[in-house]
C-alpha cells in the first residue's frame, strides 16, 4: 500500500506552535559581569573558612573551587592533582551550559548542576551574578547532603563577596 501525497498535514495546536516559535528565536545574551579573578580587596581568609567547612563537613569531597562566570580562578582547597584553574573553566562551562538551558526553556537563572561520572561527582552552584562554587568528590559522596549543605556555603560566600559600601 503506497501512502497518498493529497493529504494535507494536520493542523498543529496553537499553544504548541506559540511554544515553537518561541523557541526558535535565541534569546538574547546578556553580558558577564566584571571578573572577581585577582581581586586583592576579596575577603580570602573567610572564604577559604567557607570552602574547607564544606570539605570537612561532607566525606567523599575533595576540594571546592572558587571560580568567575568567566572561568577564572578565583581561590581553591583542592586537595588532589586536578588543575583547580582547569575546574574553574569546566565550572564556567557548566554554568553556561545551565544559563542557557534556564534561557531556552524559560526556566530562570542558573542554580546548580551535578555530573554524575563513574569516579566520582562534580557539582557547580551559583554564588552569585559573578562567582560559581565548585565540588568535586569521589563516588562515594552522599550528594543529597551536599546538595543540602552546599547552598548555604554560597549564600555565605555570596555575602562576603558583596562590597560593604563605605561612608562618604
Amino acid at each position: 500500500m503506497t501512502a497518498d501525497k493529497t493529504e494535507t498535514a494536520l493542523p498543529r495546536r496553537s499553544a504548541r506552535a506559540a511554544r515553537a516559535s518561541r523557541l526558535a528565536a535565541p534569546p538574547a545574551a546578556r553580558p558577564l559581569p566584571p571578573s572577581l579573578a585577582g581581586d586583592r580587596s576579596l575577603p580570602y581568609p573567610a572564604i577559604s573558612r567557607e570552602l574547607a567547612e564544606l570539605r570537612h563537613e561532607i566525606p567523599g569531597v575533595q576540594g571546592c573551587v572558587l571560580g568567575g562566570v568567566d572561568g577564572l580562578l578565583i581561590t581553591h582547597n583542592l586537595q588532589n592533582e586536578v588543575d583547580p584553574n582547569d575546574l574553574a573553566a569546566l565550572a564556567a562551562t557548566t554554568f553556561g551550559l545551565g544559563r542557557q538551558v534556564g534561557m531556552r526553556l524559560d526556566q530562570g537563572d542558573f542554580q546548580q548542576s551535578t555530573v554524575r561520572n563513574q569516579g566520582g561527582y562534580l557539582s557547580v552552584y551559583a554564588v552569585s551574578e559573578q562567582a560559581l562554587l565548585a565540588v568535586i568528590g569521589t563516588d562515594t559522596v552522599n550528594v543529597a547532603r551536599l546538595h543540602l549543605h552546599a547552598p548555604g556555603v554560597a549564600g555565605r560566600i555570596a555575602a562576603l563577596l558583596t562590597p560593604v559600601p563605605t561612608e562618604a
